[in-house]
């Protein structure tokens, strides 16, 4: 009778009498001292500052250079025809001439960058078909409304890829060349292997071919209206390059999180010539551009980079950085727990430090 009052009374939900719902299991308390913890302090102050040495070192053994042509030398005229012009406006030609006094040595990336584009806008970043860059047939007539305004063109015939994402695409194109004493060589640059594996093979998917062209596939649909050629025709020199999975798009549809960013274009090829088997060697170079991009609507620059990588990446400063400042702060934080713990804990008064 009583095990039943148990199960159905007042204490029928009360815990077992047991070492773990009882919370009587065994546990460590350590009283944290000034003697066991200031070294902490100074320890961890000491790994941050060798940390951030060790990556401000590696960060400085990068090359890099930056050239800004939104105005620079003839660009200054391309960039005035750009002014109200669509992306899709007939090509302006201009040149940037620049040296580099110490070689580039290992590989070296080539990239374009942008400033003050903003491509994570929420609009901007939802305004894309996924279903259709991962090459659904019937997303390439039937563009998702997502892509509003630009799903269709004015003729009502589906874009293909839709959204304002790849309408917006960066469409200037580069040609480096090394200018040395026996003449002038154009810079073989690598146009493929970009992009990440899943975005290439996952992400990323042209339509089935089903024994068609690339053309005929796409056929029905139309071109972004800012773009100067199809889809199927963006790398006319590499039938593997076209479509969903041109390295280019790819490249430009991973948006950037800052408005400041700077995308990669090429790689320095250095088995194609003995000249850049090292690297790219000190001298004048030139960069014939390809100006169709415009930056005046949006108060925006162009420019492009040159660099060399480490394990670490490119020239960002910001996490040795992070580093040392954090070291500097526990230092700090350290000293002046010492100072207290000096002339207070020391002698004996009830001001010693714990920490509980």
């Amino acid at each position: 009778m009583g095990r039943a009052q148990d199960k159905s009374g007042p204490l029928a939900r009360r815990p077992d009498n047991s070492a773990f719902k009882q919370q009587r299991l065994p546990a460590w308390s350590p009283m944290l001292t000034a003697n066991t913890v200031l070294p902490f302090f100074y320890l961890m102050a000491l790994i941050c500052m060798l940390l951030g040495v060790w990556l401000l070192l590696t960060v400085q053994s990068t090359q890099e250079l930056k050239l800004d042509y939104t105005e620079r030398g003839t660009c200054a005229e391309c960039f005035q025809m750009r002014k109200n012009v669509s992306f899709a406006g007939e090509p302006c030609r201009c040149q940037v001439h620049f040296s580099i006094s110490k070689a580039f040595k290992g590989d070296v990336f080539f990239y374009y960058g942008l400033k003050n584009f903003h491509q994570n806008l929420r609009r901007y970043m939802d305004s894309r078909d996924d279903g259709q860059m991962v090459g659904r047939k019937n997303k390439l007539k039937n563009p998702s409304a997502y892509c509003e305004p630009f799903a269709r063109d004015q003729n009502g015939v589906p874009i293909a890829p839709c959204g304002a994402v790849a309408n917006s695409m960066f469409n200037d194109t580069f040609a480096l060349t090394f200018h040395h004493s026996s003449g002038s060589v154009l810079v073989p640059l690598l146009r493929t292997g970009l992009t990440w594996y899943t975005d290439k093979n996952v992400k990323y998917r042209n339509p089935r071919m089903d024994n068609l062209t690339l053309a005929e596939v796409f056929e029905g649909t139309v071109q972004p209206l800012y773009w100067q050629k199809p889809v199927y025709e963006l790398n006319p020199d590499d039938p593997n390059n076209n479509g969903f999975i041109n390295d280019d798009l790819i490249v430009w549809m991973r948006e950037a999180a800052f408005p400041n960013f700077k995308k990669l274009y090429g790689i320095l090829n250095r088995n194609s010539r003995p000249l850049f088997s090292k690297g790219l060697p000190s001298g004048n170079y030139t960069i014939d551009i390809s100006y169709n991009f415009p930056v005046q609507p949006f108060r925006g620059r162009k420019e492009v980079v040159l660099t060399t990588l480490t394990w670490f990446g490119g020239q960002n400063h910001f996490l040795p950085v992070a580093y040392l400042v954090t070291s500097s702060l526990i230092f700090l934080t350290a000293v002046v727990l010492t100072v207290v713990w000096w002339k207070f804990g020391k002698k004996g008064k009830n001001v010693l430090l714990t920490f509980q």
